[in-house]
């Protein structure tokens, strides 16, 4: 059956997978979705015996219907390889009554990696496939773990360029040298003196500027994404709960249709989002559980129905959710709003102008399979200190938010259902935070120092991706304004 994909503001038109990829964003400012969601039609038995590869395949093959099998294997093949430090790519761990599907043990030990190591494959294939002459620039605004796991997948990649922006003072200290130490001709990182949104922001209007979008053509280039905007992005997100479900099969947690939950800490709405696509897929998640750190925006909206960025936007010791305008929701509300491209644009103005959109009850009706829940700074310092000092298990910032609202959420429902909490993040990129948690005597250490000491503390090998930046040079010092971004693309690409 062949899927594609239509804008969440367009008039109906469709295009291929591979066209939706290249193009990342749509050319009305929508996000591409699937005109339906593929059924997963292999037994959960069956995908239970396969290696993560195979599921990847088994779900991707399903909604990238224009790739053949040949060149689809090659991508995941290509992707899910030594760049991970395990072969189960991403392993389950059990720690205090709930299952942790550890989505961090590829190149940049962020869950980014799961996604960003195949999205180059898929993006040259597109480029194949469609005939594109023109080199790709891969634009993209970070919080932190994005910027690094794209910079690393598309660095050295032939035919592309990657251009990164992230706030100045908003990324912890490992990702900050994780991004200005990357090597590779093609690739360029900024600083911006401004916050997520502010970066997120700007490169969206540069995508929309179609007289910018010109000028890069006459002078050989084209945009993409690689921010979860791009649907090759969030589509090799659903591998893993697919994968996840299985596994818990074979290892005898969970009987063929036992319900899961599924928490995941959420800030731009694509890793939830990709779960709720495997729960449409077929796979019994019973409820999924959007954890907010106190940027509480995704909270706010669950609770009442109404979205509003109108707020203060609160630093955090977990960055990659310092995000107050999360870009995927809008797939979600699209879909809620019964495919209506007219309501959803109506919302997107509101937004946009107003800075907040109040969704109607109809709509509210649908949002049953989503739960909210938010922790505060000391909730998610406490949830680390307490599980480390319970089992010995270490866990990062991000993925503390989703254990205390985890721990919140099961204790209001105690009817025994399995809860699959996403890691998103190794606790060896937010060491300060980690270890503070676990003891404010380690507050006089550097930064390596704690590194070094988390090891013992938690009986874990030191990341490659740590050890690589203890002595490698900074080699991106740029920083720009806000309304300077587009001329520092210019002057990377030498566009004049």
């Amino acid at each position: 059956m062949e899927i594609l994909y239509k804008s969440t503001r367009g008039n109906g038109e469709t295009v291929t997978a591979s066209q939706a990829i290249l193009k990342g964003l749509a050319d009305d400012g929508g996000l591409f979705v699937p005109t339906q969601v593929p059924a997963l039609d292999v037994p959960v038995e069956k995908l239970a015996e396969m290696s993560y590869q195979e599921v990847a395949y088994e779900v991707m093959s399903r909604f990238f219907s224009d790739f053949t099998e040949e060149e689809l294997k090659h991508c995941i093949n290509s992707a899910y390889d030594s760049k991970f430090d395990t072969k189960e790519i991403a392993p389950i761990r059990e720690a205090d009554g709930a299952f942790y599907l550890e989505l961090f043990h590829g190149a940049t030990i962020a869950f980014k990696d799961m996604a960003l190591s195949i999205l180059p494959h898929l993006m040259i294939t597109s480029a194949r496939k469609n005939q594109i002459k023109n080199d790709i620039v891969i634009l993209t605004a970070t919080s932190g773990d994005t910027g690094k796991a794209a910079l690393a997948g598309f660095a050295d990649v032939p035919g592309t360029k990657i251009i990164v922006f992230y706030p100045k003072d908003g990324v912890s200290p490992i990702q900050k040298a994780q991004m200005v130490t990357q090597r590779g001709t093609n690739t360029h990182v900024v600083a911006i003196n401004g916050n997520f949104d502010d970066a997120q922001t700007g490169v969206k209007k540069m995508f929309n500027d179609k007289a910018l979008a010109a000028e890069l053509a006459e002078a050989g280039y084209q945009f993409s994404s690689a921010n979860s905007i791009n649907i090759g992005r969030l589509i090799p997100q659903v591998a893993y709960y697919v994968y996840a479900y299985a596994q818990l099969v074979k290892k005898g947690e969970l009987n063929v249709g036992d319900p899961l939950r599924v928490v995941v800490p959420t800030g731009n709405f694509g890793n939830i989002l990709a779960a709720y696509y495997a729960k449409q897929m077929g796979v019994a998640i019973e409820k999924l559980i959007c954890a907010s750190n106190e940027n509480k925006v995704l909270f706010d909206f669950f609770t009442t129905g109404t979205y509003d960025r109108k707020r203060e936007f609160i630093l955090t010791t977990s960055p990659s959710m310092d995000i107050l305008i999360s870009s995927n929701l809008e797939r979600l509300i699209y879909q809620i709003a019964g495919s209506d491209e007219e309501k959803n644009r109506e919302l997107m103005r509101e937004l946009s102008e107003n800075g907040a959109y109040t969704i109607t009850d109809e709509m509210k009706a649908h949002l049953k399979d989503f739960a909210g829940g938010y922790a505060t700074e000391e909730q998610t310092a406490q949830t680390i200190h307490d599980l480390y000092e319970k089992t010995g298990y270490v866990i990062d910032t991000h993925t503390s938010v989703a254990a205390t609202v985890c721990k919140a959420y099961n204790a209001e429902h105690a009817d025994g259902i399995k809860t699959l909490i996403a890691s998103t993040a190794s606790p060896y990129k937010f060491t300060r935070s980690v270890m503070n948690a676990i003891d404010p005597k380690y507050d006089d250490m550097t930064d390596f120092e704690l590194i070094d000491e988390l090891s013992v503390l938690s009986k874990t090998k030191i990341p490659q991706a740590i050890e690589d930046i203890r002595s490698a040079p900074v080699l991106h010092k740029t920083v720009a304004e806000v309304d300077g971004m587009e001329a520092a693309v210019k002057a990377f690409l030498q566009v004049k």
